[in-house]
């Protein structure tokens, strides 16, 4: 009987808490967004509220396709975006479901542009405006031919 309670348990618990999911850019854009004020900056921002899927991936390995940006000047500073460069959130008409901001285990060598595939933990940010609402930490990379 107890081996058959913990393999029902076992059954009940969803697989992408034990294996890395693909998830793909129109998976993080349900997501919504309104103004809120920040006092410490006195400006707008947006906030946003994940829908159940994505909230789901709290805490789980991760992968996603994107391009490589690299806004490192005296610190590290990456992201793996859905666009370009030239037509990403902060220079195009997207949104800021569009990037998500990587913590990599090692400095990677990769080129602005270039298309990378992003392992790690997902992170959802909603109330820490010096970071994306999506983080990777813990991430590796490697390059997409």
């Amino acid at each position: 009987m107890r081996k058959v309670l913990l393999l029902l348990i076992f059954i009940s618990i969803p697989f992408h808490f034990f294996a890395q999911q693909k998830l793909s850019w129109s998976d993080l854009s349900n997501v919504s967004f309104h103004n809120i004020y920040n006092v410490y900056y006195d400006d707008y921002f947006l906030k946003p509220t994940f829908d159940n899927k994505i909230k789901s991936y709290q805490g789980s390995k991760i992968s996603i396709k994107g391009y490589f940006l690299d806004f490192s000047y005296e610190e590290e500073f990456y992201m793996v975006s859905r666009n370009p460069m030239s037509s990403c959130f902060f220079c195009g008409g997207a949104g800021p479901e569009t990037i998500i901001e990587v913590i990599f285990k090692d400095k990677p060598n990769y080129k602005t542009d270039q298309i990378i595939e992003v392992v790690g933990i997902l992170e959802l940010n909603v109330d820490d405006v010096d970071h994306c609402n999506y983080i990777l930490k813990e991430a590796t990379a490697r390059l997409v031919q």
